[in-house]
């Protein structure tokens, strides 16, 4: 079996990879837990240096990387710069911080000494997808090796050069051999891995249904899962919000990654009384966006990461139009473009409940807007998902939009007139259809560690 890195900006094999036999896969998981055995006991300090030595690899090899996520998944090159300067970033934040995390906490009891001691669990699985090849990994990973834990990578299977690209900056940066390991295996082998006793732990960030599947077999076996899943992410416009900087962080969003994105906003609930002008300004802002060849700087928009999503975007952006939608901007494939993957921004007004744009996840840039009668009403329908990773609420009283934030809209992050974006130093992952469990900051840091009480009477 083989796995194959497509450019999906002109439909051309980039190189074809050979999938790890079985054999192979339980080599390397073996090689990791040996591995582990001796990286559990290193010192914070050494931790810390070779986290610092991997963001410095990440600065040194950046130009190849983000040539490689252009090839890969049509990431543009300015964006895949600052991609790789924010996995560079994640690594220095627990170099400095993952020691303070993971300090001993003091507990008063009757006993001469309690306390609580955060100790690594062994090998973290992560099942990673491909839109953000490298940031999606080293969230995960930063703190998973700063906590002593080791780990194994099965990475989406149109970006197997990332994959590897990855596994060769944590050997260059200096990390004892087989720390980090990534298996170039497809989804129907996975189970496998999840299954083998030296994998204490799994983490995937992808679709519900994926996770879904994830969550039941680590269920049965009772092995730790973080599920960072879809979203369809709701941003609320309030009739007094500054519209022209609304829109333009909307349309921001909305495309982030052309928006193949988990957190890119997805739903604009519009109160009544502005949603013509908002809508006109936004439409505005979507329709200055350019799309091109990912190495082309002055671009904005590079082709979406496979060509049958574009498809299938395309026919989920039909189907609206069918049940009513109007469709105001894009709508179309390029026919210059061939089989390739572009795909323009696209606005579709009018949507409602019952069209698959009120409730499914668009993957791609389309923008869905929801008309509410006020301000009650557009909470309402943010709120009406099977989702819960993201909101954002846009209004000039900054005491309404935090108490809206903070008390009513339901989601794992919920920010005020600004796009919703994962940072180091906050907890990012959703509810309900959008997973459980916290990445990043101390939170992220904990989730894979064994929280141990000792007691001394």
């Amino acid at each position: 079996m083989s796995i194959a890195s497509i450019n999906p900006a002109n439909g051309k094999i980039i190189k074809i990879y050979k999938e790890h036999s079985a054999e192979t896969i339980l080599r390397k998981t073996k090689q990791t837990h040996k591995a582990w055995l001796t990286w559990r006991e290193s010192d914070f300090a050494t931790r810390a240096v070779l986290l610092n030595n991997l963001a410095e690899e990440l600065y040194k090899q950046r130009n190849n990387l983000v040539s490689l996520m252009a090839f890969e998944m049509g990431k543009p090159v300015k964006d895949g710069l600052a991609e790789i300067d924010k996995c560079a970033s994640v690594c220095k934040y627990y170099a400095i911080r993952g020691a303070d995390f993971l300090k001993d906490q003091l507990i008063e009891t009757e006993a001469s000494k309690s306390y609580v001691s955060f100790q690594p669990i062994g090998i973290v699985l992560a099942i990673m997808p491909w839109n953000f090849p490298f940031w999606q990994v080293f969230r995960f990973l930063a703190p998973a090796l700063m906590a002593g834990n080791c780990a194994l990578l099965k990475h989406a299977a149109n970006v197997p050069g990332s994959a590897l690209a990855i596994e060769k900056l944590v050997k260059d940066a200096g990390f004892p051999n087989s720390v980090f390991q990534t298996l170039m295996i497809s989804s129907k082998t996975v189970h496998a891995v999840i299954a083998d006793p030296l994998v204490k732990a799994v983490t995937l960030t992808g679709s519900t249904g994926a996770g879904i599947k994830v969550a039941e077999q680590a269920g049965t076996l009772l092995k730790k899962t973080v599920l960072e899943l879809g979203g369809s992410d709701p941003y609320v416009i309030l009739e007094d919000a500054d519209l022209e900087s609304a829109a333009k962080i909307c349309a921001d969003s909305r495309l982030i990654n052309n928006g193949q994105s988990c957190i890119a906003a997805k739903r604009f609930v519009v109160v009544k009384k502005v949603e013509k002008e908002f809508t006109e300004l936004f439409t505005a802002q979507m329709s200055k966006r350019k799309s091109g060849d990912p190495f082309d700087e002055n671009i904005d928009l590079g082709p979406m990461a496979r060509a049958d999503l574009r498809d299938e975007l395309h026919q989920q952006v039909l189907n609206n139009i069918n049940k009513g939608a109007k469709c105001i901007l894009g709508g179309t494939v390029p026919s210059f473009k061939g089989k390739h993957a572009f795909y323009q921004p696209t606005v579709l007004s009018g949507v409602k409940k019952g069209m698959p744009a009120y409730s499914e996840e668009l993957f791609g840039p389309v923008a869905a807007i929801l008309s509410a009668r006020n301000t009650d009403h557009a909470v309402e329908l943010a709120n009406d998902t099977s989702f819960g990773l993201g909101a954002a609420v846009f209004t000039k009283e900054d005491s309404i939009g935090e108490e809206i934030a903070r008390n009513r809209l339901q989601a794992g992050s919920c920010f005020v007139n600004s796009l919703v974006k994962s940072d180091p130093r906050l907890p990012f992952g959703g509810i309900n259809q959008s997973g459980y469990g916290r990445e990043l900051s101390a939170f992220g840091i904990h989730e894979f560690v064994n929280i141990k009480t000792v007691y001394v009477k």
